[in-house]
């Protein structure tokens, strides 16, 4: 599974900690909590993050809030600096791909896609 777009955007897609790198990566990543829910998955289940972010010197509180949040997961994790996003009050982005949980305790795999 494949989360993607994740800011720092409410229920009403107002944008949470303005001036906060901490509490925008908190509220990105309850929205990635949120839509992992919606597929049937779990934070547990992520195995990498790619995280974009507006100004490097933010990467201390990202970091801070990530690792609150992951220490006993460890995904794998990419920082990059980006120089812009639609909202120039945005100071973080957040990708995350899961891994099929039932597809991992099982050990099956998904039958490739038949040929047309």
């Amino acid at each position: 599974m494949f989360v993607s777009g994740t800011t720092a955007t409410d229920a009403r897609g107002h944008l949470v900690g303005r001036d906060d790198p901490f509490r925008q990566t908190v509220q990105a990543l309850d929205n990635v909590d949120r839509a992992l829910a919606a597929l049937g998955s779990s934070r547990e289940a992520i195995v990498r993050l790619r995280v974009f972010v507006r100004r490097i010197e933010d990467f201390d509180a990202i970091a801070r809030a990530i690792g609150e949040r992951f220490r006993p997961i460890q995904p794998t994790m990419t920082l990059v600096a980006v120089s812009a996003f639609v909202d120039p009050a945005m100071r973080i982005e957040i990708e995350a791909d899961a891994e099929d949980l039932p597809r991992r305790r099982t050990g099956r795999r998904r039958s490739p896609p038949s040929p047309r």
